[in-house]
This record gives structure tokens, sequence and C-alpha cells, in this order.
């Protein structure tokens, strides 16, 4: 078992930046990629990023060049750094690990961009 704790969301301006963390507790020597997903207003979940235990990492065209994904594999932390938030990224974002195949999602958090 994984546990996954989001912390970092908020509300902003459009034009501004948050940073998203999450951490990971529990079996974490299984886990394999992180990354982040978001559940807009009457949209499906989507991912946004996702980084693998190697460091490589891979963006959904709508936040290439803005949003940035980290990790720390020491600290079992990952982050998501969103700079030039816009209206349409409001959502609540949410925190994913790939614990050998399954799934395993944090609670979320509320990201607000408001115009």
């Amino acid at each position: 078992q994984v546990q996954l704790v989001e912390s970092g969301g908020g509300l902003v301006q459009a034009g501004g930046s948050l940073r998203l963390s999450c951490a990971a507790s529990g079996s974490i020597f299984r886990i394999n990629d992180m990354g982040w997903y978001r559940q807009g207003p009457r949209k499906q979940r989507e991912l946004v990023a996702f980084i693998t235990s190697g460091g490589t990492t891979n963006y959904a065209d709508s936040v290439k060049s803005r949003f940035t994904i980290s990790r720390d594999n020491a600290k079992n932390t990952v982050h998501l750094q969103m700079n030039s938030l816009r209206p349409e990224d409001t959502a609540v974002y949410y925190c994913n690990a790939d614990v050998l195949g399954t799934m395993f999602w944090g609670q979320g958090t509320q990201v607000t961009v408001s115009s």
C-alpha cells in the first residue's frame, strides 16, 4: 500500500504560479512512475504530467513549457511547478503513483485560477 498526500493548491490570478507537492509513504520502494492528473468542472480526469523513477518526464500538450514535474526519490516526494496559470487550469489536482501496475491516488488539492 502507498499513501499519497498533496499540498500546495489554492487561488491564484491568471499569469501567476503555484507549486504542488505530493508526499508518498508506505511501500514506497515499489513506486515506479509518479504523476499528476486533474479534473476540472464537468470534465473527465486527465493526465497533466508524469515522471519515471529514472527521471524521464512527459507532459500534456496543454501544459508544456508552463508546468514542470520533478521528483525527489530520497524524500519520496513529487512536485508540480505551475507557471503562467490560466483559468482553464482550474481543477482538482491529484497525485498518482504506479506501484507494480496498481495505481494509487491522493485525495486531491483544488487549484483555482481567476481571470
